[in-house]
This record gives C-alpha cells, sequence and structure tokens, in this order.
C-alpha cells in the first residue's frame, strides 16, 4: 500500500473510531420539573456544566409535581424520565409507591441539612423554601394598607375579591395554606373539619379565583386583579426580577417548610448517571447558581448567603424561625379523600 494510501486509511478509522466514541458517550438524560422561570434558570446555567463534564443533553419534561407524579406512576414499569424535581409532599407519595431508587453515599451528603436526606435517602431536598403570603406592593401602597401579617388576613374582608389561591388538589402552596389556617380555626393535620367548615364562611367569599398552579399569578398582579396569594419568597424574588410589584410577608404564626426534593427514578436506563446527576445538583457549586440565578435557598450548607442575596429572598435566619411543618405521612394517607372534598365543598 502506498504512503498516501496509508494515511488516508488511517485517518478513515481514526474518523469512525471517533464517531463511534462520540456516539457512545453521547446520552440522554430526562429529567422532570416545573416549567418556567425554574426550566429556564437549570437549562441555561446550572445543567451546562454537568452536561459538558459528563457528554450527556439533559430535556426537561415540564410540568406540575402532580403531573410529573402522573407521568411517573403511568410510567413505573419503565420509566421515560430518569430523574425529578418534586415538591416534598408528592415527592413522599412517590417514595410511598416505590417509584424511586435509593441513592447511594456520597461524600456531598455530609455537606446537605440533615433533614435533605429524604425517606431513608430514597430521595434528596435540592432547594429549601418557605411557604407564606406575597402581596401585591403596587395595590398596598395605593390604597394605603399595612403588609399582612396572618394566615387569617386571607379572611380579612377588606380583600374581598381580590384573593387568589392555589387548589390544594395540585398545589403544595394552597395545602400549606390551607392546613395553616385550619389550624387557626381549632383543626389539626388530623382533623380538618374545622378548615372546611369554616372556609365558606371566612376565605370563600374573598377568593377570585382558585388556581393550577402559581404560573398566572405574576398575571394578575400586573393587572392589578389580586391583592393577596400564598407564595414562596424564590418566586417573590423571581416575579420582583421582572419588574412585578410582588413582596413576601412571613405570618406572625410562622411559614410553612416547603423542599423541592430530586429522585431518581427506579428502573431507569441511566441509574449511575442519574445518582452522579443527584450529587451535582447538591455540590456547593451547583447550589450558589442555583442560589444566584433562581433566588433558591441553599440546602448545601457551605454556600455562603451574601447580603445582595438575603435583600432579594429574605433573611435566611429570619425566614427558618418560627418555622412549621406538616404530617406529610398524614395527609398523603388523607389527600384524595381532602381532594374530593375540596372540590365539592370549595372549587364547586
Amino acid at each position: 500500500m502506498k504512503f498516501k494510501q496509508i494515511i488516508l486509511a488511517a485517518g478513515f478509522i481514526s474518523a469512525l473510531g471517533a464517531t463511534a466514541t462520540s456516539n457512545a458517550e453521547t446520552r440522554t438524560l430526562y429529567v422532570g420539573m416545573n416549567g418556567g422561570s425554574m426550566e429556564k434558570n437549570y437549562t441555561s446555567y446550572i445543567f451546562p456544566d454537568f452536561e459538558k463534564a459528563n457528554n450527556v443533553k439533559i430535556v426537561v419534561v415540564p410540568g406540575t409535581s402532580a403531573d410529573i407524579m402522573a407521568k411517573m406512576s403511568a410510567q413505573k414499569d419503565k420509566p421515560q424520565m430518569h430523574l425529578v424535581f418534586l415538591d416534598d409532599g408528592v415527592m413522599y407519595r412517590a417514595v410511598g409507591m416505590g417509584l424511586c431508587q435509593k441513592l447511594k453515599e456520597a461524600p456531598v451528603f455530609k455537606e446537605i441539612y440533615p433533614f435533605a436526606r429524604m425517606a431513608n435517602d430514597q430521595a434528596v431536598g435540592i432547594e429549601l423554601g418557605t411557604v407564606g403570603i406575597g402581596y401585591n406592593k403596587k395595590m398596598f401602597d395605593e390604597k394605603g394598607w399595612a403588609a399582612p401579617t396572618s394566615w387569617m388576613d386571607f379572611a380579612d374582608p377588606k380583600y374581598k375579591g381580590k384573593v387568589v389561591f392555589q387548589s390544594i388538589q395540585s398545589s403544595t402552596f394552597g395545602l400549606h395554606s390551607f392546613l395553616m389556617f385550619n389550624r387557626l380555626v381549632g383543626g389539626t393535620d388530623k382533623n380538618v373539619e374545622p378548615g372546611f367548615q369554616k372556609w365558606g364562611s371566612t376565605v370563600g367569599p374573598n377568593v377570585l379565583e382558585y388556581l393550577s398552579s402559581s404560573a398566572k399569578i405574576s398575571e394578575m398582579v400586573q393587572t392589578g386583579e389580586t391583592a393577596i396569594f400564598p407564595l414562596t419568597p424564590t418566586a417573590i424574588a423571581n416575579l420582583k426580577a421582572k419588574g412585578i410589584p410582588a413582596e413576601f410577608a412571613t405570618p406572625k404564626e410562622g411559614a410553612v417548610m416547603l423542599m423541592v426534593g430530586a429522585c431518581a427514578l427506579k428502573n431507569n436506563s441511566e441509574p449511575e448517571l442519574s445518582q452522579k446527576l443527584a450529587e451535582y445538583l447538591l455540590s456547593a457549586g451547583s447550589q450558589a447558581k442555583a442560589m444566584e440565578y433562581a433566588n433558591a435557598i441553599p440546602i448545601n450548607k457551605n454556600v455562603k448567603i451574601p447580603e445582595s442575596v438575603q435583600a432579594k429572598i429574605g433573611n435566611i435566619d429570619k425566614l427558618m424561625k418560627n418555622i412549621n411543618t406538616v404530617d406529610w405521612d398524614v395527609i398523603n394517607k388523607e389527600r384524595a379523600a381532602w381532594n374530593d372534598r375540596w372540590s365539592r365543598m370549595i372549587e364547586r
């Protein structure tokens, strides 16, 4: 074989090898998570480093926690997603249904708050949040109203037709807020009778609309349709970043803890890569980016929270002071019955 032919042949073989290697290394991970700003922030700022380091493409499957949960259940025998983000209450349901694979012990687990290790490591919290009261700052200023101070403010007659409330059937924000109202009128997480009985004569008359998600709130604040609504400091910070006049108030009775958790699906086609992505999401670098670009409260204790960030999402110590938690074991056992009752009595 002539020298020129040898060189061409070698180049052809090398190109084939490179193509084969490229094809072998290029994998796709499907991640279920909320769409909108959360999807945009993660795909723009957080996922790219992992994709580059691991020669992988991350494709987001957008939806609410309830939407993603429904897909997980339908695809239980052959999951189409690899890792999902779910609100903590829905996450515990997913774990209870056997949909999550247990994460392996990793050094980064020692860097996160202990409460972020969920359900014997079958899931892990990646964002910390609190549910409190969001309000329309422009409307409050124009009417000379003081900022909300209590969960019972949703029942204040001056907000008649100006309260927007998320449905407990699809929203953790709505569920948390209803349970806090229920406690204030004499109920407990095991006994929601007082809340259901008194809603119609207190908060109910003030509600303009029950939302399936919080996406519409930004529009309703801008159009002046709503005065107050349940929301998180992170969501409020994202609204303010868009120039929407919203503010967050921590009720005197305390806000409610809300975590966004990550779960690698059992029997997914990329178990090791799913584990690796979960570890990456918990790393100080990833958590710092989520804090910077998505206004997320870090789960990793090693992330320093500058004053500029606390100016947007609030003082972390104050946010976590007098924090309320809910009993997800009780809630998930009764959730279907509550949803049915909510549909019949409140959103009818």
